[in-house]
């Protein structure tokens, strides 16, 4: 008898490579393309694996599936999974580890160097004409000058200290996680917050750092620093963000998450012109749109080949 693999959803990106492999592998297949509780488990009652995107899947979801043995992410966030409910169930939880590092290291910088140089509003200003008119949009500063903080020193982080390396003054994080490593200072946690020009979030979204980036962090934070998250958007609080931004205590920031996806139209950080913002596209690559597919359905296949190690 065959196992019985469902696709919760799969955000933007074709599942045709996934289904293929799960297919050779002697798996029955169901896409479903929902979050609606309901429909996943009328769907996935009698799942073996569940392949999930962005639909929360919670303890009540969970202790429906009866037949569950496996959980795999299309991310390697785990966020939008009740992790305890699953640990109960004895249902395993893997993830794409490392996949997507190189990717939202690069979107990091990327953004990063865009916001301190105001590439988005000298372009604007190229499309009007607007050669050598003062007062200028931006006048950025020197980035050799400045101080880069990294706030989570995992695959990510280490790739964003390592690619900002020859390009600001210095270099530091802060991990409780991770030994010191001697090609870049490690400092205490409110040391970073108080003394970093740009801090960098590079850690993952748990329920203990949601909204961590409050009002009372944010004053902390270096008078004129700039913030920029590619993580997850619930570590940073957008009303108290905007209200840093406005206060003209933060100079800038730039985003790839922000709390609440897509953005409500309220959100005070949408429009924003002290926000660079992009929507949740760290890491895509012409690598990724494939591997994130076939990664995803090669862990369930290697789970139950006892192969699987996230």
């Amino acid at each position: 008898m065959s196992r019985l693999a469902v696709y919760t959803d799969t955000d933007d990106l074709d599942p045709a490579d996934g289904i293929e492999l799960l297919k050779a592998a002697g798996f029955e297949v169901v896409r479903l393309e929902t979050h609606n509780p309901t429909e996943i488990v009328k769907a996935a009652r009698n799942a073996h694996a569940l392949l999930v995107g962005y639909a929360p899947i919670t303890k009540e979801l969970i202790d429906q599936l009866e037949s569950l043995d496996v959980v795999s992410m299309l991310s390697t966030g785990t966020d939008n999974v009740d992790t305890a409910a699953l640990s109960e169930r004895s249902v395993a939880l893997v993830t794409l580890g490392a996949l997507p590092a190189e990717e939202v290291a690069t979107h990091t910088i990327a953004l990063t160097l865009s916001m301190l140089r105001g590439i988005a509003p000298f372009a604007d200003a190229a499309k009007r004409r607007e050669w050598f008119k003062t007062p200028y949009p931006v006048v950025p500063p020197r980035l050799s000058q400045m101080k880069l903080g990294v706030l989570g020193f995992g695959r990510i982080g280490q790739l964003v200290a390592k690619y900002s390396a020859q390009i600001f003054g210095s270099v530091v994080y802060h991990d409780p996680f991770i030994s010191p490593r001697s090609e870049f200072k490690s400092v205490g946690f409110d040391q970073l917050i108080a003394e970093s020009d740009v801090l960098s979030i590079n850690i993952p979204a748990t329920p203990e750092n949601k909204h961590l980036f409050s009002a009372d962090l944010f004053a902390a934070m270096k008078p004129g620093s700039y913030l920029v998250n590619a993580s997850r958007g619930s570590i940073v609080n957008s009303v108290a963000l905007a209200a840093a931004l406005k206060s003209g205590h933060l100079a800038g920031a730039a985003l790839d998450v922000i709390d609440g996806e897509p953005a409500d139209r309220h959100n005070p950080l949408l429009n924003n012109p002290k926000v660079l913002l992009t929507p949740h596209v760290a890491y895509l690559s012409e690598f990724t749109q494939k591997a994130y597919i076939t990664v995803q359905a090669q862990n369930v296949i290697d789970f139950y080949d006892g192969k699987q190690d996230n």
